[in-house]
């Protein structure tokens, strides 16, 4: 834990950060989530870039949106979303950093996690 951490606020919004991570539980909504970490992207490119099939996709990002997770821009016929809230980039950020680190950074040992 964080030195000066203000247990008595996580508490307050233990049932705000649990939904969230409920919500970003599902697979495709994770992929999606650390997709958009890195920027704007249209619907094709999402669906390009996860593999995730156009309904799921529709489905997954309507529930993202609904969820104020994401935000839509309309340009013709393309709609890009892009995360909404900087603390969800932060949260998503961290997570792919974690788990799907970059090939030049250094990585702790599995043995290490476990311990």
């Amino acid at each position: 834990m964080q030195a000066g951490l203000d247990l008595e606020m996580v508490r307050n919004r233990a049932d705000e950060v649990a939904g969230l991570l409920k919500l970003l539980s599902h697979p495709n909504r994770l992929l999606v989530t650390c997709e958009l970490a890195d920027g704007e992207l249209s619907v094709s490119e999402i669906e390009a870039r996860t593999g995730v099939a156009q309904p799921n996709l529709s489905r997954d990002l309507a529930r993202l949106r609904a969820e104020g997770i994401v935000s839509t821009r309309r340009q013709s016929k393309q709609i890009f979303y892009s995360l909404k809230d900087p603390r969800i980039l932060a949260v998503m950020r961290a997570l792919c950093d974690a788990f799907a680190p970059v090939a030049d950074a250094p990585q702790t040992p599995k043995k290490e996690l476990a311990q």
